[in-house]
Order: C-alpha cells, then sequence, then structure tokens
C-alpha cells in the first residue's frame, strides 16, 4: 500500500488596534491598511480557519522533495473555492447581460457552462469533488413574444390621439415608471397558456412533417 506526505494548514487570523485621525471612515481604513507597525498584534485563534490540505507528495516525509501530487477540490480550503468560482460566475453573468441586452437568446454552450457552473457551486457548498463533465445543458427555449415599453410608449400616444376621455393628458405625461410598473402588472396577470399551447402545437406538427420529409424523400 503506498504511503503519502500530506501537507494540513490552518489559517489563524491575526489583528491589531489602532487609532488614525481622518476626515471620514474611508480615509481612516486608508490608513490603517498603509501602516505598517505590527508591533501590537495579535493572534484570534478563536477565528481560526478549517483545516485543509495545502500538499501531497508520494513516500514517506517527502514534503517539498519531489513533484507534488494534485491536491483534489474537496480538500481545498472552501473559501478559496469559493473565491475562484467567483470569477467564473461573474464571467457567465456577463455573458447572459450582453445576450439580455442585446434581445438575443443564450447559446447552448452558455447554458453547458452555467449548468457546469451551478453543478460546481453546489459541489462547494457541499465539500465535494468538483464536477468532472460538464453537467447536461438545459433545453434551449425561444421566445414567443416580448412586451417592449418603447412599443407601450407608441400605443399610448396612439391612444391619446383619439380618445378623448382623456383629453388634456399627454404621452409625456405618462411616466416611464407608469409604464414598467404596468408591464410588469399585465405580465403577471395575462394568461397566455393557451396561445402558448398552441404555438407548441404547430412547432411539433412543423417538426414532425420535417422530420418526415427528410426520412421520405420521395
Amino acid at each position: 500500500m503506498p504511503a503519502y506526505t500530506i501537507e494540513t494548514t490552518y489559517t489563524v487570523p491575526i489583528f491589531r488596534h489602532g487609532t488614525y485621525i481622518a476626515d471620514t471612515p474611508e480615509a481612516a481604513c486608508k490608513a490603517a491598511l498603509g501602516d505598517d507597525n505590527w508591533e501590537s498584534l495579535k493572534k484570534d485563534y478563536d477565528s481560526s480557519g478549517e483545516i485543509h490540505v495545502t500538499g501531497i507528495w508520494e513516500g514517506e516525509n517527502t514534503a517539498y522533495a519531489g513533484s507534488p501530487i494534485t491536491i483534489p477540490s474537496q480538500f481545498d480550503e472552501s473559501v478559496q473555492r469559493r473565491a475562484h468560482h467567483f470569477e467564473i460566475l461573474l464571467g457567465l453573468l456577463k455573458i447572459l447581460f450582453h445576450d439580455v441586452q442585446a434581445a438575443r437568446p443564450p447559446s447552448v454552450d452558455w447554458l453547458a457552462k452555467s449548468a457546469w457552473a451551478i453543478a460546481r457551486g453546489e459541489a462547494i457548498l457541499a465539500y465535494a469533488p468538483d464536477p468532472t463533465e460538464s453537467a447536461g445543458a438545459p433545453r434551449p427555449s425561444h421566445v414567443l413574444a416580448r412586451l417592449q415599453e418603447e412599443r407601450v410608449r407608441s400605443a399610448i400616444m396612439a391612444v391619446l390621439d383619439v380618445d378623448r376621455e382623456f383629453e388634456g393628458l399627454s404621452p409625456g405625461s405618462v411616466t416611464d415608471e407608469e409604464i414598467q410598473s404596468a408591464c410588469q402588472s399585465v405580465i403577471a396577470t395575462i394568461d397566455l397558456s393557451d396561445a402558448v399551447g398552441n404555438a407548441e402545437f404547430h412547432a411539433a406538427m412543423a417538426a414532425i412533417r420535417a422530420a418526415y420529409r427528410r426520412l421520405h424523400p420521395d
């Protein structure tokens, strides 16, 4: 049975107390961070971090003597795993944000990466290994309709041009906040299930016909 030399570590916070004269809390914090005098430091053992693995080598008493073995991710410090994963999640959020701004559906590649990122985040919370394979990506969805506030604004202008009930009210009197609130209210209350179901049925029939033509070209 092989032997391994394992280095484990836990972090002990070191702190100090200092008084700084400054105009604002932010200026005082900057002064504290720039202070190089740590003669009054204290160690806070009650707030020590978790024990985690920081090195693995094959053989007995071989620390730093040869090439280290890759540490399985579940034995890394969880706070570091979360910090590294934050960068991944931030990158994916930026991609999603740009897709939403451009009013385009997310790519299948983005969905696959997002599914893997979700699985990795759950593994970190469970102190489990990182997923070794990309998690199954959800099936793409398609936008059937989009309620656009700018088109609502155009509809308001058209209504006020002909409806005497609101005489004296100009299109500019309707605020963006009122339009946004109205859109959210309509989205929350309107029932489009019949229209969506009908569209899904037509899509199913179109796909079936396309597959039949492909398999029976004659």
